[in-house]
């Protein structure tokens, strides 16, 4: 457990913001940040497997229209 540490907090436009010391350095570029009674919880978002999210979406209902299979052409590399 990392120990406490004493940050100021600062405007950034119409947002209240807080710099992350290093020591508390959060992967990735996204987080979830909540609120529990009188604290405000910032965790890092965990990244969905690249099935995991096929498998979260919907499956289509239309038909896709008919693709003509046409003969290869030769390429000269």
């Amino acid at each position: 457990m990392f120990p406490e540490r004493h940050v100021k907090l600062f405007k950034n436009g119409r947002n209240q913001a807080v710099r992350i010391p290093r020591e508390f350095e959060l992967p990735g570029e996204d987080a979830v940040m909540r609120k529990e009674g009188n604290r405000l919880i910032i965790e890092p978002v965990k990244l969905k497997s690249f099935v995991a999210l096929l498998d979260s979406w919907e499956p289509l209902d239309e038909d896709f229209p008919a693709i003509d299979d046409l003969p290869a052409e030769d390429v000269s590399l």
